[in-house]
């Protein structure tokens, strides 16, 4: 461990929390009312696990079938299970960056994944506010573990200078594309994985990960904390180190072999079924070592935990989603804006806080961490952003606010919007292109899985969800991610 940042480094834990700007007042209530929600007025300790491109099927609560996740549904057993929770959006960058900051797309800075090179992605603006930065002013040590993705290393939005004490990791998320690279991040520290040198492979850098993320706890054990752990599983390239490899070889059938492209590419492999089943148990079983960690050190009542996924299920370097039931009875995966491509799965436990063994029906989003995060740590959220706070729904208390709408978009791909209102789902994609696709109405309560287009039965309501998802976002600061079909050539950006 380095000391270049001269405080005690933590374990990341991120909580879900979005808003919307009039509900930052939930959070100033529990600031004001009741304090921070911990035991004798300790603020509890955050962690927050976020999955990599899970599908909503892929978990053995959400009716996972055919990958076995224990740990997974320990956590459920010992908490809530979300039923319409959504990520921030289709892809990594934009939901990380919806996840941070309590924007959804239409109105935060990162809308799409824009490489930087030799390594990193394009930053948040300078002087952006986060979850972490948040939680700093709360006397909270942050750390962030796994894949940042949300600024190239020294940029304005290097994990550092987002409100986190401590990173370990991958700061690129095109680099995160290998589970044996050559090098990580340690704070602004290019950490060599010498093992890999040469394109050896000795270095699995997800236990690196994991090991340091483990340290952040017991080093932080007098808390309060926040661990954001960003887990890089199951994203392809699909991979595992051979012991799980081997505990899944010839499990699944005649296997489809994964060839890389002259182009380049994920690389190649012989068995990619039995290589998806082994990262999510390697996920998994992570997952159970953090739980094991915060029980070790008394921690576990004083610790909200939420385990989440940034986007729906990729098919990508061999990957069969259809084969492994990953979207469940959702249409749609990764790139998507139909339910499978945002609706995820999301855990959350604290025990003596949160009923065990619940399920919630409570629509909730990205965006919605943030204000959770305040009114959790006792503090006031800031104002203008896009959430509400979960807390209420977390307790099982009364007094949840619930959204009016949510709204993501998409700049790739001929440009892709969706907006939910109630049951409600309009969707419309090629909005950039010179004949746009013709919106598309779907009524989630009775079409979960939205096989039956309505909008020609539905006119008036097509029209007044139109003209909200025109309101519902600001000309953003990166024209490539302009959306002129959606007629926001005057608005002036946020």
């Amino acid at each position: 461990m380095s000391a270049t940042t001269g405080v005690v480094r933590g374990w990341a834990g991120v909580l879900l929390w979005g808003l919307l700007p009039c509900v930052s007042l939930l959070g100033s209530a529990a600031a004001q009312d009741a304090g921070p929600v911990g035991d004798d007025k300790r603020p509890p300790n955050i962690v927050y696990i976020l999955a990599d491109d899970l599908g909503y099927g892929d978990v053995g609560v959400y009716g996972g079938a055919k990958v076995p996740t224990p740990h997974l549904d320990r956590l459920a057993a010992r908490g809530v299970r979300f039923t319409q929770h959504y990520s921030g959006s289709t892809v990594c960058a934009p939901s990380r960056a919806s996840l941070m900051t309590g924007l959804h797309t239409g109105h935060v800075a990162v809308r799409g994944n824009n490489e930087h090179k030799p390594e990193g992605q394009s930053p948040m603006p300078e002087g952006t506010r986060t979850v972490g930065h948040l939680l700093q002013g709360a006397g909270y040590t942050t750390g962030a573990f796994g894949k940042w993705g949300l600024g190239y290393p020294g940029s304005v939005s290097d994990p550092l200078k987002m409100g986190f004490d401590w990173f370990y990791g991958y700061n690129c998320q095109r680099e995160a594309h290998s589970y044996y690279p050559g090098h990580l991040w340690d704070n602004d520290q290019r950490v060599l994985l010498k093992g890999n040198a040469g394109g050896a492979r000795k270095d699995y850098a997800p236990h690196q990960i994991h090991r340091e993320a483990l340290s952040f706890i017991h080093e932080n054990k007098d808390g309060p904390f926040f661990l954001y752990y960003a887990l890089v599983q199951p994203h392809a390239e699909m991979d595992a180190p051979e012991p799980y490899l081997e505990r899944f070889r010839g499990r699944y059938g005649q296997e489809t072999p994964h060839t890389k492209g002259k182009k380049g590419g994920y690389r190649a492999t012989d068995e990619p079924k039995a290589a998806f089943a082994a990262m999510v148990t390697v996920l998994d079983d992570y997952v159970g070592a953090v739980l094991d960690a915060l029980e070790e050190q008394g921690l576990a009542e004083n610790t909200l935990v939420i385990f989440t996924s940034d986007n729906g299920p990729h098919g990508e370097g061999g990957h069969q989603p259809r084969f492994f039931d990953s979207t469940g009875p959702l249409r749609g995966m990764k790139r998507d804006l139909y339910e499978g491509g945002v609706r995820v799965p999301m855990i959350a436990a604290w025990p003596g806080r949160i009923a065990p063994g619940t399920t919630t029906d409570h629509v909730s989003a990205f965006w919605d961490v943030l204000p959770t995060a305040a009114a959790v740590a006792g503090v006031d959220a800031p104002a203008g952003t896009d959430g509400v706070s979960m807390l209420p729904t977390l307790l099982g208390e009364p007094g949840q606010v619930q959204h009016d709408y949510l709204y993501w978009e998409f700049p790739r791909r001929g440009g892709r919007v969706a907006l939910r209102r109630g049951d409600w789902k309009l969707v419309r994609y090629n909005v950039n292109k010179k004949k746009p696709g013709l919106p598309e109405l779907y009524h989630l309560a009775t079409d979960l899985s939205e096989t039956r287009n309505v909008a020609a039965d539905h006119p008036e309501r097509v029209a007044e969800m139109t003209e909200l998802m025109t309101a519902a976002r600001t000309r953003p600061v990166d024209p490539k991610f302009y959306f002129e079909g959606l007629g926001d050539r005057e608005s002036t950006g946020r």
